[in-house]
């Protein structure tokens, strides 16, 4: 009967039905919502994680810093270039502590961007070393999850053996050599992609597990699990990808045949209210949640805005979902129903946010308006 009542549910909701939104309101809308986590740094807000989200260089701050590198690019604002610029600095251009891991190379995306807008070379320098000690000596482990009592001691975690990982880091490594000239962080990187994507991407669901933990894992349903905000860490993160990636790349045509497989697959899983569920394949009684939606929204509107996805076909659902995340933002430009910090689909409430369901709305708020009507 839950079955029934959710098809009928689906049906009786008209799906789609949003204008476009204008370019000035999208960046108008962008700019207070980051204006108001500029204000709120010091992570008092977060309720899961708190210490570590207040660590400047961590992952959940870092996802924070991409989306601002891209309003700073749509916009042209120079406050939010000077917020980049100022953080890279504080921070003396230092990647996480930890070398191996791909949640302590997020941070680095936005110093490689300041790189380029000039902060030079030395906002690269302590990433550079890093990732030539990783090519001097490469992680060896399997990609199978096996947690130990201490999650952090997981072996596979030198490697990118799960799906948010190909979000953190394969596009530093990327960009890197694009920077530099030096192929072997591009070549490292894509082979290191490649071989989580053969091992997390279900052909069938055309979807990533979150990792290996989860091949046998379903709901109350019977069905698999597949996290919205794990399969937008990766849809976004191929999108940032194909970005560094050179016109020439012998990678781009695979690459891009997957992103065009997950963008339909994604398209057919948004909800009539313009939100993915926080567990894609759960549709029915799922609450809003802004960090999927927000990386979905982006990788949509980044496929029509470079010529990967017909507009026609998905601008329906890059609209709904732009007017899905718009409002789930307060007047004072704190975003709400971002799921906290996990590894699974879970509860979220309409007062939860995070550093990185910020930066997934900016993200798409920068794809959005490189689309919208002037």
């Amino acid at each position: 009967m839950k079955h029934v009542f959710a098809l009928a549910l689906v049906l009786a909701v008209p799906a789609f039905g949003t204008e476009a939104p204008a370019r000035k309101s999208v960046l108008s809308l962008a700019a207070r919502v980051a204006d108001w986590q500029l204000a709120h740094m010091d992570a008092a807000h977060v309720t899961h994680f708190k210490e570590e989200s207040r660590d400047p260089k961590s992952w959940e701050q870092g996802a924070f810093w991409v989306g601002m590198t891209r309003l700073a690019d749509a916009s042209g604002e120079q406050r939010f270039r000077k917020a980049i610029l100022d953080m890279g600095r504080a921070n003396a251009w230092k990647p996480g502590p930890r070398l191996y891991h791909a949640d302590d190379h997020v941070i680095a995306q936005s110093y490689i961007w300041a790189a380029r807008h000039g902060a030079g070379a030395e906002a690269i320098a302590p990433l550079r070393a890093n990732f030539d000690a990783i090519l001097a000596s490469p992680a060896v482990a399997h990609l199978s999850f096996h947690a130990e009592k201490n999650y952090e001691d997981t072996a596979c975690l030198r490697r990118w053996c799960w799906c948010d990982a190909l979000f953190m880091s394969p596009p530093a490594w990327v960009e890197l050599s694009q920077q530099t000239g030096d192929p072997r962080y591009a070549e490292f990187a894509l082979k290191e992609f490649w071989a989580t994507t053969d091992f997390l991407y279900d052909p069938v669901e055309k979807l990533y597990f979150r990792d290996s933990r989860f091949f046998e894992r379903r709901d109350e349903q019977g069905r698999k699990l597949f996290w919205s905000r794990g399969n937008g860490w990766v849809f976004a993160g191929i999108a940032n990808l194909l970005d560094a990636l050179p016109k020439d790349s012998t990678h781009r045509p695979r690459m891009e045949a997957l992103f065009r497989e997950m963008a339909a697959r994604l398209r057919s899983l948004q909800k009539p209210d313009g939100y993915w569920p926080p567990s894609l394949l759960g549709l029915e009684n799922s609450p809003p949640e802004t960090s999927g939606t927000g990386f979905h929204v982006y990788g949509l509107a980044w496929g029509v805005k470079n010529g990967l996805l017909d507009a026609r076909e998905y601008r329906p659902a890059i609209d709904n979902g732009w007017a899905a995340l718009s409002r789930a933002v307060a007047k004072d430009g704190r975003l709400g129903w971002v799921q906290q910090v996990s590894d699974r689909p879970d509860q979220v409430a309409e007062t939860d946010t995070q550093f990185y369901g910020v930066g997934a709305f900016l993200l798409a708020a920068s794809a959005v308006a490189s689309i919208a009507e002037k």
